[in-house]
């Protein structure tokens, strides 16, 4: 009886869904708590089904649900929500995923450093992808493969027991207490992990943690899909019409845009194609240079997935080491990699670079011919042997449109990959799904890559190729508009606020190419010593920020993206993008992000007030 009140109310609530839930994929920061983002949207909708309260309105008001598509949206939480209930289960013991075999991996990476054995029991036949050398060489995974024929089967095991199942009926899975993990699989939609008993809660935040870094949860598509075979108890709409004809036009886009000579590679996310970037070099470097360190070389303040995600990767592997690689203020990019570049020579290690053109959020771009010679300087090690020779893998988010890669091009003398997320420009904001390409000299190594992207599943979606599809043939232009707007906004402020910091493109830079639509602003601020001038500074970000998202609310947003089809976007950096990079190395500034399409007068009238008002 509870179960059918529960799925008639899931029903309503999928009818009255707010048009958001299925089509944003990043969040408003100032109606969202980090600490408490899911817990706080799962209370107030448990609230709402006591009430039996499904309408518009209501789901309206609540709060975001985790951040942005990687860790969980209103639609993956919804779907944990309601699974759990039927199990009779804590909403935060059943985790969504778009890949089918990334949640293994994250409980094989827990106990990789408990240490603790696992062993993997499935149904029928393991994805082809899943390739348990590959996981036992070069991730350094150990378990135990064995196939049952349903989850009476799985027997008691001295470690963590897996099941894995394709079972239709998510409604009907009975959890067993032998099974400990019980993963079930879904074929182009993703899986659901059950975490089964108290002694295996511990793992949870675990395994959310490799959602946000490695993958994401399942998509707001495909959790729908999921909802509504659950309430209409009929089988998964997977629908990937027209999936080859998308797929093709993207990466025909993608070749066209960055005049790259290889063929591209497109994940889930951005974090997903890097992740696959970093265990495709891992493994290349395994087999081609064995034994030698393996080091990546890393901007301490640079984004803080790209950071965070970097330094797990060397947690679990005994030969990789990260090494910071200091590119802003005082700092030179060329300089500290020359620096850096000449002590891993020497230590006969193996080099990978990765590095963000134009940094961020302090929208700095190197010297590129400098940039060129120290990465293409042949180096000697101690001994007096020819050093390997650096990868240079390029994070190249906010100017997609910068050709770096081609035959004759600044970056195509020496291996270099070259990363966008997505959810940036090539998508507008629409999807998550990112993309990276290699020049020839880097040609070698992108089977590798795609090898990993492939054995986490963590490749585009149907629906993701089909945004991309649409976006990236405009993408070029619409980067120039926003630019246009952007340098707009920039001069104004240098007029009308000469006092404050503005880090931005020069025009001779712009003249090159490099037109991004982020720039910072360091605020002037005033106090009789440090402390008070800092928090002098952060009042004020606030304040310009809550200023423009009040009287410009169907434009101005509290949110971290960038490169978005129309508005603007005001966000601190310290607080967002680099919410797990060191303190020391954080940005205390606005950072502030346009569109080729918004009421830029409207905003030069509201700084204007914020100025006034100083």
């Amino acid at each position: 009886m509870e179960g059918s009140k529960l799925l008639s109310y899931i029903k309503d609530v999928l009818k009255n869904r707010p048009t958001d839930w299925l089509n944003l994929t990043t969040h408003r920061l100032n109606v969202y708590d980090e600490k408490r983002a899911k817990t706080q949207f799962l209370e107030q909708l448990e609230a709402l089904f006591n009430s039996n309260n499904s309408e518009v309105s209501a789901l309206k008001k609540l709060p975001t649900a985790y951040d942005y598509i990687r860790l969980g949206h209103p639609l993956s939480s919804l779907l944990e929500w309601t699974i759990a209930k039927l199990q009779d289960l804590k909403p935060e013991n059943v985790i969504s995923f778009s890949s089918q075999t990334i949640p293994v991996l994250a409980i094989l990476r827990k106990n990789l450093l408990d240490p603790k054995k696992t062993q993997i029991n499935y149904t029928g036949e393991l994805p082809d992808t899943f390739d348990t050398d590959v996981l036992k060489r070069v991730y350094g995974y150990q378990f135990e493969l064995k196939q049952v024929e349903n989850a009476a089967a799985v027997s008691e095991f001295d470690g963590s027991t897996i099941f894995i199942s394709q079972q239709e009926d998510l409604s009907k899975i009975v959890l067993s207490n032998s099974i400990d993990f019980f993963i079930n699989s879904q074929a182009q939609l993703g899986s659901v992990v059950f975490v089964n008993g108290t002694l295996n809660e511990p793992y949870i935040s675990d395994i959310q943690h490799v959602r946000r870094r490695e993958t994401i949860a399942m998509t707001p598509t495909n959790s729908l899909s999921v909802l509504q075979s659950l309430v209409d108890t009929s089988p998964f709409e997977n629908s990937t019409n027209n999936l080859e004809i998308h797929k093709k036009k993207v990466l025909d886009s993608i070749t066209g845009i960055t005049g790259a000579d290889t063929t591209p590679i497109v994940g889930s996310s951005g974090l997903s194609v890097q992740y696959a970037i970093m265990m495709g070099l891992i493994h290349d470097a395994q087999e081609k240079h064995p034994g030698k360190a393996i080091k990546f070389i890393v901007p301490p303040n640079c984004y803080g997935g790209t950071n965070d995600q970097a330094r797990r990767v060397a947690a679990c592997i005994e030969n990789v080491e990260i090494v910071d690689l200091p590119v802003d203020g005082d700092n030179e990019m060329v300089q500290s990699i020359e620096t850096i570049l000449a002590k891993i020579a020497s230590e006969d290690a193996v080099p990978y670079i990765i590095a963000e053109i134009p940094t961020n959020p302090r929208v700095e771009v190197p010297g590129m011919i400098q940039l060129q010679n120290v990465l293409s300087a042949v180096r000697k090690t101690e001994k007096g042997d020819i050093a390997i020779d650096p990868v240079f893998i390029l994070d190249q988010t906010f100017c997609p449109n910068v050709l770096f890669l081609g035959e004759g091009e600044i970056l195509s003398s020496f291996r270099t990959i070259s990363y966008v997320s997505g959810s940036k420009f090539p998508s507008g904001g629409q999807c998550t799904a990112g993309y990276c390409v290699g020049n020839k000299k880097a040609e070698a190594l992108m089977g590798k890559i795609e090898l990993h992207l492939q054995l986490c599943d963590n490749e585009a979606t149907a629906l993701q190729y089909d945004i991309l599809a649409k976006q990236l043939p405009f993408m070029n232009q619409r980067i120039q508009d926003a630019y246009l707007n952007t340098r707009d906004f920039v001069n104004f402020i240098q007029e009308t606020l000469p006092s404050a910091k503005l880090n931005f493109v020069s025009e001779d830079l712009a003249a090159q190419g490099f037109t991004p639509s982020v720039f910072s602003l360091d605020l002037p601020t005033k106090g009789a010593n440090d402390t008070e001038r800092e928090s002098y500074k952060r009042a004020l970000n606030l304040k310009l920020i809550n200023l423009m998202i009040a009287k410009i609310p169907n434009e101005s947003k509290f949110c971290v993206s960038y490169g978005q089809l129309q508005g603007c976007y005001w966000t601190i950096p310290a607080t967002s993008t680099q919410g797990t990079t060191k303190e020391g190395d954080k940005d205390y500034i606005v950072r502030v992000s346009l569109s080729p399409k918004m009421n830029l007068e409207l905003h030069k009238k509201v700084f204007l007030e914020f100025v006034g008002a100083l």
